[in-house]
């Protein structure tokens, strides 16, 4: 029962201000997303965005081009013999 007592204690502690000092990096993220250097916003992160751009774009493509062949397939009748 005791321990029960404690938690809103604890969860105060854990929520003080003078527990954590966090920097707020949000300003710097913004000054460097809207800096014009010619690169799209998607592009800006680095060579993992980068990365990420081209996998996404390649399976998009991959998967539309398979979806084509199957809706070919299926709008061909199979022949009788």
């Amino acid at each position: 029962m005791n321990r029960l007592l404690n938690v809103p204690l604890a969860a105060v502690r854990a929520f003080s201000s003078s527990s954590r000092n966090l920097k707020n990096k949000v300003p710097e993220a913004q000054k460097f997303f809207q800096e014009d250097n010619g690169l799209p916003v998607h592009i800006k992160g680095g060579t993992s965005d980068v990365l990420l751009y081209r996998a996404t774009m390649l399976l998009t493509v991959a998967g539309t081009c398979y979806s084509i062949y199957w809706l070919l397939v299926a709008s061909m009748p199979k022949k009788k013999e």
